[in-house]
């Protein structure tokens, strides 16, 4: 397993998949969780070869000394060491979900150092666009017909109500998916035994995120960004991502039909092709 030191002296490894061609293109996984979930991002890593870090106390990478460090903002160094790792002058990054708060943070502190940046049914949280309750229930209600529909908007709205319990979390996983199947299940199921409640309630710890801030710097950064929704993921709504993409001087939003939260499981051909266009 490939390993590098962080600034703070913290060990963190990352994993190579695929024989694409081409640099490696730097994956920033969601949660923060284990990167090992990104997989091949649906074959995405026979166009280019994929590098997915594992966040500081995840995965294969050490719990540092100082649980602080487990904040958003602090983890971009964390994506700098990696770049002199590499001996890259610049990197090409694709980040999911809450990686992608780091992803631009990092791309606000150090434009020159990024390519082409892919965001993949980005967390919003860096840069303060609100969700507002009825993005997420227009979403929703995108699913209406299917069986498990009452019972996962019966927990979203409590959840917009301002309840939240374990029962509602499990009520509301198929709104992840594009498809909610036996396969499905499994995987989500596998995928949630990653999440370590300490690191992600740290992540955003206040100091986190300086959203006018990183809105400023993003307005002035030189390169393409994609930003790519899911139809039917109510986590990150379409709407909210058009925004989000509205940020960049060079950004463009794509939207994959019938996908969810990880949009490489509900169509991978679509997605791939959409992506490697992206970085070609």
């Amino acid at each position: 397993m490939p390993t590098f030191r962080a600034p703070d002296g913290t060990l963190l490894a990352y994993h190579l998949t695929g024989d694409g061609a081409g640099e490696p293109l730097v994956c920033l996984p969601g949660g923060p969780t284990d990167s090992r979930y990104l997989g091949d991002l649906g074959g995405l890593s026979a166009h280019r070869p994929l590098l997915a870090l594992d966040l500081r106390g995840t995965g294969r990478s050490a719990v540092p000394r100082d649980p602080a460090s487990y904040r958003c903002d602090r983890m971009t160094d964390d994506v700098e060491a990696l770049r002199v790792c590499l001996g890259l002058d610049r990197m090409d990054l694709l980040a999911h979900c809450a990686g992608a708060n780091v992803a631009v943070r990092y791309a606000a502190r150090h434009p020159e150092r990024v390519g082409r940046l892919a965001l993949i049914t980005p967390s919003v949280r860096a840069v303060g666009i609100p969700v507002t309750a009825d993005d997420r229930r227009e979403t929703a209600l995108l699913r209406k017909d299917e069986p498990w529909f009452p019972a996962a908007f019966a927990a979203l709205e409590a959840v917009l109500a301002g309840e939240f319990t374990a029962g509602q979390r499990r009520a509301l996983a198929p709104f992840s998916h594009g498809r909610w199947d036996g396969a499905t299940r499994i995987r989500h199921a596998a995928e949630e035994e990653l999440v370590d409640g300490a690191v992600l309630a740290a992540f955003g710890a206040e100091g986190a995120f300086e959203p006018e801030a990183t809105r400023a710097a993003l307005a002035r950064f030189p390169r393409p960004v994609l930003v790519l929704a899911g139809e039917v993921d109510p986590g990150a709504p379409p709407r909210v991502l058009a925004e989000f993409a509205g940020l960049f001087p060079d950004g463009e939003l794509v939207v994959q039909p019938r996908a969810g939260h990880t949009p490489w499981h509900d169509d991978a051909e679509r997605f791939v092709a959409a992506t490697a266009r992206f970085l070609a």
